[in-house]
């Protein structure tokens, strides 16, 4: 084990990104869900898929209001194109499924731009994992041209894409209540995914039983 950092050292070093903090601050409660999802198995079938999209288009309507934010707009100069809802409304109708009954979306005007970015930062995190839920949906017949266009990844790449959105993260300068905001943002974030998850009726599902 090395040993602690000399308080000079610890003075000099370059502190930590600010989306590496969020990530580190969220690590548990961000791989608990993921768990929770995959256990639930929504890529069964399109009924459970349906029931996933329902809420992903929550989830898009939730933070709606962001992509028009000023604010975050200053902030995130790519902001409207990040945006998916109309996406995962394209998905509904590929499907032939009925609009759900939506909530009232859980971010609305004016908007507090740390509490966004925290909030975006779950959202646009998610977007990496895409891939690995595409290879699921595929095996039901859908991809991202069918009933999965809100996973599509954008044409310069995925990476590149959340690099450029991290540096626009990591540049604005905000006060420690600000940055605590932001943290509560991304907490929020994935406290309504998880009631959301809840209410689809995906949790706990038994896995589906193998043919003999």
């Amino acid at each position: 084990m090395s040993s602690a950092p000399s308080s000079a050292a610890s003075s000099t070093a370059t502190p930590a990104s600010r989306w590496r903090r969020l990530q580190a601050s969220t690590d548990a409660v961000h791989r608990a869900l993921d768990a929770r999802i995959m256990t639930g198995d929504p890529f069964r079938d399109r009924d459970r898929y349906a029931r996933f999209l329902a809420m992903q288009l929550q989830v898009f309507r939730d933070i709606d209001a962001l992509y028009a934010d000023p604010g975050l707009r200053a902030i995130f100069p790519d902001l409207a194109e990040r945006r998916r809802l109309h996406l995962a409304e394209h998905d509904a109708r590929d499907l032939g499924l009925a609009e759900p009954p939506l909530d009232t979306p859980a971010l609305a005007p004016p908007i507090d731009p740390p509490t966004g970015m925290g909030w975006l930062y779950v959202i646009e995190g998610a977007d990496l994992g895409s891939p690995f839920l595409l290879q699921e949906t595929i095996k039901i017949g859908i991809d991202e041209e069918f009933g999965a266009r809100h996973m599509r990844g954008h044409p310069q790449g995925r990476g590149l894409h959340w690099r450029h959105f991290t540096e626009a993260l990591d540049a604005v300068a905000l006060s420690e209540a600000e940055e605590a905001r932001v943290i509560a943002g991304a907490e929020a974030a994935f406290a309504r995914v998880n009631a959301l998850f809840e209410r689809a009726g995906l949790a706990g599902a038994a896995p589906a039983t193998p043919a003999s």
